[in-house]
């Protein structure tokens, strides 16, 4: 049995290191330049210097984006960029244009070319071309169904990579021109303005200024909206479709979303390789997959369905917001030291999500803030509070609390 590679978001250094708390063998970050999630913190070169060394002082590996579809004046500075990358020993970098795979290979020929899901890869022949190009790995299209990804994983020769967790893109494979249309911000090249999670309304041709609203039936109506991606109830598929790394997307979600699905398909990937036979989907798995913020989820493609289950409102849903990370413990005074994210209030139990424990139902009993050690009752976004406990919480523990009307399991 070949257990795959769990392959996690990070959209700065925080989330980086959370992601490999929580259990990713690698991670997937973006540079300042060359990559299709330009709103993300993204990393400078000096970062992705310091991120590779974090990735392999744990024996993980880091993956950097080059995924646009480049234009002339993109190549000015590729060449260096690349040139720094091989220095910063990355593992791999992830492209979709051929010209920028060129680049890299003329570069540093020793570098690890995996081949984007933007390069739109459906079929076997697809895949090999691009392994006889030069691609250790292809990254295949989210619109493959369980039984295409086996007969891919099988006999391309090449590794191969699917997405198991996230958002969807409407456009095929995520190459959209609506938004450069639309907001002249061009997604082919990082700046994606997400207009098709917009609100539309109908007008009629002979009626000007007279907008209809669409409303909503059993079936749903959001032109373009897509559920997200969730395949945690079919990691047995997964694993026995040979595929080599199962990728989670989130390069723009927080700290998190990153570590509590990480850590969701890597108890799940553990559990099942460790003995199949014995098996079964945890319940707790799908109640953690209901408190990041998410649309509703769907299998996408991969057991075959149509578009119809794909599609859904624009709305997002959650049971628990993040409210803080657990960044210290002061032993002299007994304080475990949390930076506040969201209100923090001593009146709401919070939960402790911590790499391999989770707390439920938590009341704070009192809080200092550390600037004035003053005693207060709530803490805000920004600021750092101390929290009395004669023992450290979990290192890289994250502070949640109930959405006030969302559903209690």
């Amino acid at each position: 049995m070949k257990k795959p590679e769990i392959l996690s978001p990070a959209g700065n250094m925080e989330r980086l290191e959370y992601a490999l708390a929580y259990g990713a063998d690698a991670v997937y970050i973006g540079g300042r330049d060359y990559s299709l999630r330009a709103k993300a913190g993204n990393f400078t070169v000096e970062d992705i210097k310091k991120a590779a060394q974090i990735a392999h002082a744990v024996g993980r590996k880091l993956y950097v984006t080059m995924n646009i579809f480049a234009r002339n004046s993109d190549f000015k500075d590729m060449a260096a960029y690349v040139r720094e990358l091989a220095e910063a020993r990355v593992d791999a970098v992830i492209v979709a244009d051929p010209g920028v795979m060129a680049v890299i290979r003329e570069t540093a020929p020793q570098m690890r070319i995996h081949v984007s899901t933007q390069a739109n890869i459906t079929n076997t022949e697809a895949a090999r071309f691009w392994g006889n190009t030069g691609a250790a790995r292809v990254v295949l299209a989210r619109e493959l169904s369980e039984t295409e990804i086996i007969e891919i994983a099988r006999d391309s020769g090449v590794e191969t990579e699917i997405f198991v967790h996230g958002a969807m893109c409407i456009a095929y494979s995520g190459r959209c021109l609506m938004s450069k249309f639309l907001a002249d911000r061009d997604a082919n090249r990082g700046d994606c303005a997400h207009s098709c999670r917009w609100k539309y309304h109908l007008v009629e041709e002979k009626r000007p200024g007279q907008p209809h609203e669409v409303e909503q039936d059993h079936k749903g109506i959001h032109f373009f909206n897509s559920k997200d991606l969730s395949l945690i109830r079919h990691i047995p598929e997964i694993v026995k479709t040979g595929v080599d790394s199962i990728k989670i997307e989130g390069r723009m979600k927080s700290t998190h979303y990153v570590a509590a699905i990480t850590k969701i398909y890597r108890q799940a990937i553990d559990r099942y390789c460790a003995d199949p036979d014995a098996y079964e989907v945890d319940p707790e798995w799908l109640e953690e997959i209901e408190k990041v913020s998410h649309r509703e989820y769907s299998t996408g493609f991969f057991l075959g369905g149509g578009g119809e289950e794909v599609l859904d409102y624009a709305r997002y849903e959650k049971t628990h917001d993040f409210v803080g990370l657990v960044t210290g413990y002061d032993k002299k005074r007994g304080l475990v030291e949390v930076t506040v994210r969201n209100r923090l209030s001593l009146d709401e139990p919070v939960e402790i999500l911590g790499p391999s424990s989770l707390v439920k139902d938590f009341m704070i009993p009192e809080m200092f803030d550390l600037k004035r050690y003053d005693s207060v009752t709530v803490s805000h976004a920004g600021y750092r509070v101390g929290v009395p406990s004669p023992e450290p919480w979990p290192e890289f523990a994250i502070l949640r609390r109930h959405v006030q009307g969302a559903p209690i399991d």
